[in-house]
């Protein structure tokens, strides 16, 4: 059992930064893929980025490479989302999500989420 708390949400305006976190709690933290969601209002649950569990691969989705950066410190067991020149279509919930092995980019081979944490940008 893996539980995820994220944080760092907040309102930026465009061309801004925010950094997310998401604290983690159970055991053997580095031996999960963990990645980063988002769900804007009315449209489906996208993926943003995701890092295996020793944190040497990352993916991104082509419509945040360059800007985001998704890291996670297995000392602290805590997952990151770096945030840089952020648009107004970044407004969404992020969630973060772990699963045991692989990383991922569907959200339904993702067994543990976090409760979401609000990015609204502003135009």
């Amino acid at each position: 059992q893996v539980q995820l708390v994220e944080s760092g949400g907040g309102l930026v305006q465009t061309g801004g930064s925010l950094s997310l976190s998401c604290a983690a709690s159970g055991r053997a933290f580095s031996s999960y893929a963990m990645a980063w969601f988002r769900q804007a209002p009315g449209k489906e649950r996208e993926f943003v980025a995701a890092i295996s569990g020793n944190g040497i691969r990352t993916r991104h989705a082509d419509s945040v490479k360059g800007r985001f950066t998704i890291s996670r410190d297995n000392a602290k067991i805590t997952l990151y989302l770096q945030m840089n020149s952020l648009k107004p279509e970044d407004t969404a919930v992020y969630y973060c999500a772990a699963r045991p092995g692989l990383l991922n980019t569907s959200p339904g081979l993702y067994a543990y989420w976090g409760q979401g944490t609000q990015v609204t940008v502003s135009s």
